[in-house]
């Protein structure tokens, strides 16, 4: 599956970091740091429009694939719940993403392919670990949302800034019931591990041989913070990374959560990290971002790998 929506070479423009620009950027209210119910509003869905289209015009700037990717990273039945959404409710608005995102792809003409992307996020908070997560437990826990995705018509469905290998697995094992392709997205800590403490080399190794995606990504931590976790010598396992999504703070999760204001951090000086992971993760095809990021940053980071690979 991979191979037909990956392609050598960074080859993929997706988002940024989608509810910090909402919030920090527009002013907009996000309970439970939720994008989705935007969806029920058409003020939402123009918000939503604008911010999609920036990417747009960025992969149409390098000729590259655009991965649209659904704003549903809290429309689970445990997030779903705080926000006064049902089961029901919920099922509706993850076909209603899906549906929405192949109506702006329809508009993107000057796209060569358009990946329409199902967006997971994990049950917990996705940044402190709480222990070991039963498979079992968290397969039956994300069958709906990824059902509903699928049957909403995502090619694919990408589970982000998730830190234990359990949760992983049953969501790999959700996908493969519901016959859609799956991605993997780890989040790291300031020393290039899990929050739980295991090791990305590790936490992949172990997912692959219980229920391996097809293929993974890291998201929502710093270039500097994924150099930190890499092994001289040990690459064998990279060529399973095929994507980031890059913060644009090298302040710890932590101190991001304390913190009352948006670090932005410096464009350039970010893409610049991002080129020495490139060049670390062979496989790397799918470029972005994540906290603290916009369109701005992708820019940058798509206008220096782009450069770098094609020189003069």
């Amino acid at each position: 599956m991979s191979e037909t929506i990956i392609t050598p070479g960074p080859s993929c423009v997706t988002g940024a970091g989608l509810e910090t620009d909402l919030i920090f950027h527009h002013g907009v209210d996000l309970p439970q740091f939720a994008a989705f119910p935007l969806l029920e509003s058409e003020a939402g869905r123009a918000l939503l429009r604008t911010y999609y289209a920036a990417f747009a015009d960025i992969a149409a700037r390098h000729d590259a694939r655009l991965l649209l990717e659904s704003p549903t990273w809290r429309a689970n039945p445990d997030w779903g719940a705080k926000l006064g959404y049902a089961a029901a409710d919920l099922a509706r608005i993850n076909t209603e993403a899906m549906a929405f995102l192949r109506a702006q792809a329809t508009a993107y003409d000057l796209i060569g392919e358009v990946v329409l992307v199902g967006t997971i996020g994990p049950r917990g908070d996705g940044y402190r670990s709480d222990g070991a997560v039963d498979p079992v437990v968290a397969q039956r826990h994300h069958a709906a949302q990824v059902e509903a995705l699928a049957g909403g018509g995502a090619d694919v469905v990408t589970a982000y800034t998730l830190i234990e290998v359990g949760e992983a697995i049953g969501i790999v094992r959700a996908a493969r019931a519901a016959d859609v392709p799956v991605a993997i997205g780890f989040t790291l800590e300031v020393d290039g591990r899990l929050p739980g403490g295991l090791d990305l080399r590790e936490a992949i190794a172990r997912v692959d041989d219980a229920a391996a995606p097809d293929y993974y990504l890291i998201n929502c931590a710093h270039p500097a913070h994924i150099l930190a976790g890499l092994e001289q010598g040990d690459a064998a396992w990279r060529e399973r990374v095929h994507g980031v999504r890059v913060n644009a703070s090298e302040l710890s999760h932590a101190e991001l959560d304390e913190s009352e204001e948006n670090d932005e951090g410096d464009p350039d000086a970010l893409a610049r990290g991002v080129t020495e992971v490139l060049a670390a993760f062979s496989g790397l095809r799918i470029l972005g971002g994540c906290c603290g990021t916009d369109a701005r940053h992708v820019a940058a980071m798509w206008d220096r790998a782009r450069g770098a690979a094609q020189p003069g």
